[in-house]
């Protein structure tokens, strides 16, 4: 069966199980997503966006540089203030790359990030210009599907997804295009018996 992604290694980083560990703290998922949607930012301007201190982003950006998941924008800082920015367009993993314990860490990581993201889309939907209010959804299907079905699933609508332009591809975006995020979570209903 063909893998649905395909990790471009110009753009994107492949987790291993050393680069995994660099990314189970909550906060760094988020620094990391922030300057990819974002662009470039000071530990101060990430903090601010974050809603956390300055003192704790500034600690995982650096953590990030080390793991080489960040590098500093030198063409924006100067004496006083240091720019970050992603390394990489996408993050791609495989959870048969990394132990059960590591991989979940990551795992809630994303997964409280994305809740974060929605959270924070609801609340800002009463400032949505008309034409935004009813473009997007927060929905759940749940199927009743074989493994070798989920994996289909999972292949088209990643197919689909792939048709539209990405976040990187911005010279050929109408003037009214804006970042709109999907998040794709397809697994096994939890609390199911294990037959």
């Amino acid at each position: 069966m063909p893998e649905p992604f395909e990790p471009d290694p110009r753009r994107d980083v492949v987790l291993d199980a050393t680069t995994l560990k660099a990314l189970t703290h909550p906060l760094r998922p988020r620094i990391l997503s922030a300057l990819r949607l974002h662009g470039p930012a000071t530990a101060s301007r990430l903090a601010a966006h974050l809603g956390v201190n300055t003192g704790a982003t500034s600690y995982h950006v650096r953590q990030l540089a080390e793991a080489g998941f960040v590098v500093e924008a030198t063409e924006l800082g100067n004496a006083r203030d240091r720019w970050w920015k992603a390394a990489h367009a996408r993050t791609y993993f495989d959870t048969h790359d990394a132990d059960q314990a590591t991989s979940a860490a990551y795992l809630s990581a994303v997964a409280a990030g994305y809740a974060e993201n929605a959270q924070r889309a609801i609340a800002e939907i009463a400032t949505l210009p008309p034409e935004w209010e009813d473009a997007g959804t927060f929905s759940n299907y749940t199927l009743r599907l074989t493994p070798e079905e989920t994996s289909a699933l999972m292949r088209d609508v990643i197919g689909v997804i792939r048709g539209y332009r990405p976040h990187q591809g911005t010279e050929d975006a109408p003037e009214t295009a804006r970042p709109v995020s999907v998040n794709l979570e397809v697994f096994r209903a939890p609390g199911m018996s294990s037959e």
